[in-house]
């Protein structure tokens, strides 16, 4: 009666009680991986990390050129993220190596370089056609 509810268990519960190691749950899909920089991501970090307290952490690994700390615009809170630059691309790979998966604050945090800024498109290329109001 239980290998005829297992069998019959949707495809979520086949895999969590499948016994083969070649499970495809075991390897999840990777996201796409920026190109190497100086400028890194830093997220997960915890309300009380500074500008300053990132700034030393990352020292650690070469010359940090610029450590910020993305806030919330009206409250001022860290929104828990922020960003590393440093002068070489040595330093850089060295400091995803050193901190990806440490804790600082308490924290798990997660580093990888920092994907370059789309330029911002003009409304007048999005919807030309629009028009508010009856006509």
């Amino acid at each position: 009666m239980a290998l005829r509810a297992a069998v019959a268990a949707p495809r979520g519960l086949r895999r969590l009680f499948s016994t083969s190691p070649f499970s495809s749950s075991l390897n999840p899909p990777q996201r796409p991986q920026a190109e190497p920089s100086t400028n890194l991501f830093v997220s997960g970090l915890s309300k009380r990390t500074t500008d300053e307290t990132l700034r030393e952490t990352f020292s650690a690994f070469g010359e940090v050129v610029h450590a910020k700390i993305v806030k919330h615009r009206e409250s001022g809170y860290s929104k828990g993220f922020g960003f590393v630059k440093y002068a070489t691309l040595e330093a850089a790979g060295k400091a995803i190596d050193g901190m990806d998966g440490k804790f600082l604050d308490g924290w798990v945090i997660f580093v990888e370089y920092a994907k370059p800024r789309q330029p911002p498109t003009l409304p007048s290329q999005n919807n030309t056609n629009f028009q508010y109001g009856r006509q």
